[in-house]
């Protein structure tokens, strides 16, 4: 039993090795050690013109169903960075995320929003308005966190599960609820 279970972890460790090599060959900047989990779309989008760019650092580990969009924009994840299953990152306006973060399952971060038009106008025809997402290092997101647009979360912030994240975190603050609110710094 435990000769299968190791045949299995081995395999799979493989498996997402050879999933980075594959995103490398499309244009994605990785560095060693990259992996990623089993459907995940890390990819630039259909249109050449909006194509963007995501950089992934040194053993950064992507999770089964994380989905890794740029349109047009950037996607910057930084070293030992882990994206938890199921996670979404639509870099639109930007993302950048420091080294040695922990996103967990879930989680959705968006770097754009779209504009209000008056009401004798379609929502959708509108286009896309940018607002880069600014993640530091050493951050904690609990599972299902949202954070939107126009965003800095600071360096050693936990933000507890379920919270939406819509205006900054300090450094090293913990923050819960929706809209997230700093309930007591780290320090």
């Amino acid at each position: 039993m435990r000769i299968l279970q190791s045949l299995n972890h081995h395999r799979s460790r493989l498996a997402a090795t050879w999933r980075a090599r594959l995103a490398a060959l499309t244009g994605v900047e990785t560095g060693r050690g990259v992996s990623i989990g089993p459907a995940c779309e890390v990819s630039f989008g259909p249109a050449p013109a909006r194509r963007g760019q995501i950089v992934l650092g040194d053993h950064v580990q992507i999770s089964r169903g994380v989905l890794l969009h740029p349109y047009g924009g950037s996607i910057t994840i930084g070293a030992d960075v882990h994206l938890g299953p199921y996670t979404m990152v639509y870099g639109h306006g930007g993302v950048s995320i420091g080294k040695d973060t922990l996103i967990s399952p879930g989680c959705r971060i968006f770097s754009s929003n779209h504009t209000v038009p008056p009401d004798q106008t379609i929502i959708r025809s509108q286009p896309d308005l940018p607002l880069p997402v600014a993640i530091g290092c050493d951050v904690w997101l609990g599972a299902g966190v949202i954070v939107l647009g126009g965003v800095t979360i600071g360096d050693g912030c936990v933000v507890g599960a379920g919270a939406v994240v819509t205006g900054d975190l300090p450094s090293f603050s913990v923050a819960l609820g929706t809209p997230a609110r700093v309930v007591r710094n780290r320090r």
